[in-house]
This record gives C-alpha cells, sequence and structure tokens, in this order.
C-alpha cells in the first residue's frame, strides 16, 4: 500500500508536492477504508482530487505511473531519453532534475524509494526498508563522471564482486537500477520484494481515452468469477443484462493490411509470422443477454458490444480493473472517473469499492462536486479529499481538505466549494 508520494519538477508541478494516504485519528468507516498495516500505522484505501480542467489533477497521477514505468522500463541505448518531463513554464527548470520519493508497504515492511532524473540520466537512486524506526539502506545508485555507480549494502544483501560488476555495466545512466537488476542472475530477497511491487502492486493509471471494454472483454475469456462480479455489479446497478459471453473468434485481414504490419517495428515476429501464413486476427467477441417484459411474456435478446452504451462499456472496463486491483491487493488510478458514467452510477462504484475489506487502494480525479455532500458520515472520509490549483506562474499545487479549519461548522462542503471556499475552480470571467 502507498503511504506517500512527494515529487517536484514533473510536469505541471514546479514546486514539492505530497499526496498522504496515512489516516487522520478520525475513526469514521474505520473498518472498510482504513488498513492498519503496521502497529500505529493507518492508512487510506481511498482518495479522490479535485480540481479546474488542466489544473494538475491528471499529472498527479502520471507521476506515480512514471515512476513504476520507469523501474521496469528498459531502454534500447544510452542515448534514449528517460521519458520525464520537467515544468515547462520557467526558464530555469527544464534543465534541472525531476525528484521523486515514495514511500508503500510491502506486507507489513515499509519501504522508501527516491528517484533524481533528468530527460538524460539519473543522478540518484536509492532504496531503504525499515526494520526499526531508522531506515535500512538496500541500495544506493549515483552517477559519477558520467558512470552509474551502485553500492549495495552488505549487511542484507550479499552478492559477489562479478555479480556487482555486472550491474553497474548493465545499469545505463538512463534507466532504473531495477531495470539493470533484471538481467543479472543474483538472488536480493528484499529488493526483489520492492520491485514486485512495483510491477504488480500498481495497476495502469486509467484514462478517459483508454479502451477499457476490451481490457474487460480478454479478462472474462477465462474467468468465471469476474463475470459472476460484473454481473452481480450490473444487476444492482439495474443495467437489464442478464449474462454475459465472450469468445474468440477469427477475423480475415486485408492483403494491405498484413503488407503494412509486416512494416511496423513494434510487431512482434511470431505475430508477424502468424499473421503473415493464416491472413486472419483473433478479434474477442462479447454478447449481452438482455431480458425484456411485454405482451408474450419475458423474452431474452443477445446483443452485440455495438448496442452498449459507452457509459455502459466503460462501467464494465473500470469495474474489471477495480475487481483486479481488490484480488490482487493493488493500487489503482482512474482519471476523471465520471466519464460517460450516470453521477449516481459514479457514487454507486466508490461504495461498492469501499464496502469491501481489502488492501487495495483507489485515487480518483474528478468533477462531480455533488460527491462532497456525501463526505463526513455519509460515504467519505474528509482526509480522503485533495484538491490541485494552478497559481498565477502556471504551477500546480496539491492540499488536502483537513488543511482547512472549521470543517465541523461548514453545512455543506458542495455549496462552500462552489463558492470558492477551497479553491480548485476553474477561473470564469
Amino acid at each position: 500500500m502507498i503511504q506517500e508520494l512527494i515529487f517536484k519538477n514533473f510536469m505541471s508541478f514546479r514546486d514539492e508536492v505530497s499526496l498522504s494516504f496515512e489516516a487522520t485519528k478520525d475513526k469514521t468507516f474505520e473498518d472498510y477504508q482504513v488498513v492498519e498495516v503496521a502497529p500505529g500505522v493507518r492508512l487510506l484505501r481511498f482518495a479522490m482530487v479535485y480540481g479546474a480542467n488542466a489544473s494538475g489533477k491528471s499529472n498527479l497521477l502520471e507521476a506515480l505511473n512514471f515512476i513504476c514505468d520507469f523501474t521496469n522500463h528498459r531502454p534500447n541505448d544510452n542515448e534514449q531519453e528517460t521519458g520525464v518531463v520537467p515544468f515547462m513554464l520557467d526558464a530555469a527548470t527544464p534543465e534541472e532534475p525531476t525528484e521523486f520519493s515514495l514511500k508503500f508497504y510491502v506486507g507489513e515492511t515499509r519501504y522508501w524509494y527516491e528517484l533524481k532524473l533528468d530527460k538524460n540520466k539519473v543522478y540518484k537512486e536509492r532504496l531503504y526498508y525499515y526494520t526499526s524506526v531508522q531506515p535500512t539502506k538496500l541500495f544506493d545508485r549515483y552517477l559519477q563522471e558520467k558512470e552509474s555507480v551502485i553500492e549495495l549494502n552488505p549487511a542484507v544483501t550479499k552478492v559477489s564482486a562479478a555479480a556487482k560488476e555486472e550491474l553497474m555495466v548493465k545499469c545505463l545512466p538512463n534507466m532504473s537500477f531495477f531495470a539493470a537488476r533484471k538481467q543479472v542472475n543474483v538472488a536480493m530477497k528484499e529488493i526483489d520484494a520492492a520491485q514486485e511491487w512495483f510491477r504488480k502492486g500498481v495497476m495502469p493509471m486509467v484514462d478517459p481515452q483508454v479502451d477499457m471494454f476490451d481490457y474487460a472483454s480478454r479478462k472474462l475469456l477465462d474467468n468465471s468469477l469476474l463475470k459472476q462480479y460484473l454481473l452481480d455489479f450490473v444487476h444492482e446497478a439495474d443495467f437489464n443484462i442478464a449474462d454475459i459471453s465472450t469468445d474468440l473468434v477469427k477475423k480475415p485481414v486485408p492483403q494491405m493490411v498484413v503488407d503494412m504490419m509486416m512494416g511496423m517495428n513494434n510487431v512482434p515476429a511470431e505475430a508477424k509470422e502468424k499473421l503473415k501464413s493464416e491472413k486472419m486476427v483473433e478479434h474477442v467477441r462479447t454478447l449481452f443477454v438482455h431480458k425484456v417484459h411485454n405482451a408474450r411474456g419475458e423474452e431474452s435478446y443477445n446483443l452485440p458490444t455495438s448496442s452498449q452504451s459507452a457509459g455502459t462499456k466503460r462501467t464494465i472496463g473500470i469495474e474489471t480493473a477495480i475487481y483486479e486491483a481488490q484480488n490482487k491487493q493493488a493500487f489503482l488510478s482512474i482519471d476523471e472517473i465520471e466519464a460517460s458514467l450516470h453521477p449516481m452510477l459514479v457514487e454507486f462504484v466508490i461504495q461498492q469499492f469501499l464496502s469491501k475489506k481489502s488492501r487495495s487502494q483507489l485515487l480518483v480525479t474528478t468533477h462531480y462536486d455533488p460527491l462532497l455532500k456525501t463526505v463526513g458520515d455519509e460515504l467519505i472520509r474528509r482526509d480522503s479529499v485533495w484538491f490541485t490549483e494552478k497559481d498565477m506562474t502556471g504551477s500546480s499545487n496539491l492540499y488536502s481538505l483537513v488543511e482547512y479549519k472549521g470543517l465541523n461548522r461548514i453545512p455543506s462542503l458542495q455549496k462552500a466549494y462552489r463558492n470558492g471556499v477551497f479553491g480548485a475552480l476553474p477561473n470564469i470571467k
């Protein structure tokens, strides 16, 4: 579970900001929304971020997405850029490094990861874990004369001199230690636990443009438990869907398309050979069974995906991702959760997630301010609400609802937000 994310000079964030999942002393919804990951450490399972368009909400999600992608990415050579994007609305910041600090738990073990890099190279990369109040260093990677130097803690990780040398050779200046470590056959138990968390513990960010339905259809192919989970959800949400069936069908591919795909570098060689010989492509077909009542009684009709609304398809996609997060005890972020969804459905999705005990976490951005009516003692904790706002310099700021005093005296958080009490509104003139 994520405890805290701190970063600076990334996308629209120039100055250092911090997103914390540590729960306040408030005991509201303690059983389901708060997890005690270690004695005295209580982490939230849910957070939502409000802000005007282009205020930095999506960039906040991108920060965590970048860290996990970078730790798993292996560049083709040392000339390839790292992919980090600094704050561009300042003469100095594009030439300055971006910094990240992430504290998270794997089971009951607390980790602390630090990363400092620019578009060409990594200046600093460190990993600690905690066996007491003080952190224990696992590795320290830094730049020395344009070469990566790696220091391992011999008290925790014992490797041969040859293995350490191989690590430093494999660790190009523009890549993560973790990406290099995957290329060296050596045991690093504590480090590998963190690496596995980066790979599986944080799911890819869901944005409004992602085709979540195709993802859901493929997951449904051989997962009867997921199918039942989705059927239970759409039944409670009154989607008039009685059943969902999926199978793989082959479709012919025109020769012109085959020729075009043969020239694509991102298509695997094996896939190219199969396409060239068969001239067919596998496609997931999903059918929905709808039941209706008319003069003839109850009837069932099988309708294709094309007959379903954008909201239905996105809901099924989002719920599939949430199901995966809950089962993997993973972290999931969803940008603009209300996109294509009815407002009442947004609340239902969140309520269903929060009603199940789990170590999974959900971070969402939204413009749907009626959710603020549920903050307090109805659905969402006060310490789960965050805001983003840009200042006159074009830099995004991030702050929490609980930073404001006298919240108990505000009769309507939604009205207070609309009246500008918490900022994070578009400046419409």
